[in-house]
């Protein structure tokens, strides 16, 4: 009985010390990121000219984004805003997190044409993908993401930004709309999922 009542108190006192020390940590009392679908896979075309699935990411945390070389009002805001995160993870952007930037624009922007843009933004391609893919292919790819996208009469193209992450499993986890979200929640996001293996 004595022993019962002394385990007892030791489980209660050792909770009591977990609860106190996840008050003190604020990782610790960081929900989990929402789980919303399995994310839509995809076979394009890198800025290499290799071919690349969704699913050949499984293991890492990818995030997704829509952009296209010619913009002018957006993409030119979010792919230095990546490259800038890009840095700040360190060893695990490439090993653990890729990012992907798929165009909304296939007929002009070729492989080589995204290897221009991915350079002129300090892009690492060892762990980012720039992609392209037939128009049905971009088209079909734009409309379950959720991303509009539409040729405006001076041939620009008007598109949704959204940037989604995804997680090791193939799972969409977080979107962020426009460009004016936090880097660092950006990369607090990346690095929780990171974390949850």
């Amino acid at each position: 009985m004595r022993a019962a009542v002394a385990l007892t108190l030791l489980i209660l006192a050792s909770l009591v010390l977990v609860q106190l020390y996840d008050a003190r940590d604020p990782a610790a009392q960081e929900q989990a990121l929402p789980k919303i679908a399995p994310a839509p896979d995809f076979a394009l075309t890198s800025q290499d000219g290799a071919p690349v699935k969704l699913s050949d990411y499984r293991g890492k945390v990818v995030a997704v984004t829509f952009i296209f070389t010619l913009c002018a009002d957006t993409c030119p805001v979010l792919t230095p805003m990546m490259s800038f995160v890009q840095d700040q993870l360190g060893n695990d952007f490439g090993e653990k997190i890729r990012f992907v930037s798929i165009t909304v624009d296939p007929e002009r922007d070729t492989p080589e044409v995204l290897k221009d843009y991915a350079q002129a933004f300090d892009a690492n391609l060892s762990g980012w993908a720039f992609l392209t893919g037939t128009p049905d292919a971009i088209r079909d790819l734009t409309r379950r993401y959720g991303i509009f996208a539409s040729k405006t009469a001076s041939g620009s193209i008007d598109h949704t930004f959204l940037t989604s992450i995804i997680d090791q499993r193939g799972i969409l986890r977080v979107q962020y709309l426009g460009v004016r979200f936090d880097p660092d929640e950006f990369r607090r996001d990346l690095l929780r999922l990171v974390k949850e293996q």
